[in-house]
């Protein structure tokens, strides 16, 4: 019965780490999305869209950065998770704010 127990556990902690890893890789197509949206819609002046981009351009090299040496760290990672959430809230900032394209 332990056993049973254990493998169960063992496949819903592997069914639990696939999902949050591939939100992970979903996150910047989301933001990208968000960005074009906002665009299309007129939410986002240029200003704002050319900051929003450049900050998802920086993300991107922090990325790459972290993966150089082969491993990121929990720092690394951590920094990165820190960046993304600031960006996330940027977009929705600028996007709900009165200025507009129009």
């Amino acid at each position: 019965m332990k056993a049973k127990n254990f493998t169960l556990l063992a496949i819903l902690l592997c069914a639990m780490t696939a999902n949050v890893n591939a939100q992970a890789r979903k996150a910047p197509r989301n933001e990208h999305r968000r960005i074009a949206q906002g665009v299309k819609s007129g939410e986002l002046t240029k200003h704002e869209t050319k900051t929003l981009v450049h900050q998802q351009k920086e993300i991107r090299q922090d990325k790459k950065l972290a993966k150089a040496d082969g491993q990121i760290t929990h720092a690394e990672r951590k920094q990165i998770k820190r960046e993304e959430k600031i960006a996330s809230r940027n977009i929705y900032r600028k996007k709900h704010n009165d200025k507009d394209r129009n």
